[in-house]
């Protein structure tokens, strides 16, 4: 695992790294489990842009995960360690005892022969899949389930991993890698040990062109744009806006909150996440 640098040979090289991938064991995904996905560019079904500056890029075969680690009880072997173009992520190939084959989200550490089981009562070690009941305290997780058996919806980006830090009847206090302090039932599944790919974050993509191959198309500044097509946009010479920052349909962009009020999952939240550019808590 590690972050390659080439030699400066133009100015696109010069300013970008790349993962070396050192992990990966296959270049093949398995394909019973993929499955093609269609492009939207952004766009819903009746052909309006819901979602900006997206577009082209590579195309993509979706690898279907196991998300809930159902399978209680049958052994599993790890086949492969494998890219996924759709997570930042590794995911990995098992092989169950009973022949069936299944794509996980791979945790840090985890290596080609290892076993791993899911259930009750098996053991708290990497690649496990347990209730959060059964889970000693101080172990770090990933892949948390908010309802039980709707599978993972937490920590599930590249290197994130969200700690246990105390049981109280049906609830059990997790803190997530944001620093959100929150509840979840006991019977919430998480699996042990870390996301893999920690080194995400250190690469830098160093050109346009890079993100192009991801589907990104390049993002325009609302001053930057005529009166006609943004709030903030005309003006004479170079304004700033003459207004707090918003969307094109004029919606706030900083400070407003943008967690629905109706969501329950509030009510389970003790500590707020912590603000990164000015180190507190959010209250």
């Amino acid at each position: 695992m590690g972050i390659r640098v080439y030699k400066p040979t133009s100015a696109g090289r010069r300013n970008s790294s790349v993962n070396d991938y050192a992990e990966l064991t296959t270049s093949k995904p398995e394909k019973s489990l993929c499955k093609r996905i269609r492009k939207t560019g952004g766009r819903n079904h009746h052909g309006v842009t819901t979602s900006r500056f997206r577009g082209g890029g590579a195309r993509k075969i979706y690898r279907i995960i196991d998300f809930k680690r159902k399978k209680d009880g049958i052994p599993a072997k790890v086949a492969t360690v494998e890219y996924d173009p759709n997570r930042n992520c590794f995911i990995s190939l098992l092989f169950y005892a009973d022949g069936e084959k299944r794509y996980i989200l791979a945790p840090l550490g985890i290596a080609v022969g290892d076993k791993i089981e899911s259930g009750m009562i098996c053991e708290p070690k990497i690649g496990n899949a347990m209730p959060l009941s059964a889970i000693p305290a101080g172990i770090e997780v990933h892949n948390i389930e908010m309802t039980a058996g709707q599978g993972g919806k937490m920590v599930r980006g590249a290197g994130n991993a969200a700690k246990i830090a105390a049981k109280d009847g049906n609830w059990v206090t997790i803190i997530l890698p944001s620093g959100e302090m929150r509840m979840v039932r006991k019977e919430c599944r998480a699996t042990v040990g870390r996301v893999s790919n920690p080194d995400h974050r250190n690469v830098r993509i160093g050109k346009a062109g890079r993100n192009r191959h991801r589907g990104r198309r390049p993002h325009v500044r609302g001053k930057a744009m005529n009166p006609v097509a943004h709030p903030m946009g005309g003006g004479e010479g170079r304004a700033n806006g003459g207004r707090d920052p918003c969307s094109p349909t004029g919606v706030l962009a900083k400070g407003g909150k943008t967690r629905s009020p109706r969501n329950i999952s509030n009510k389970r939240i003790i500590r707020r996440r912590k603000n990164k550019r000015q180190g507190q808590l959010v209250l």
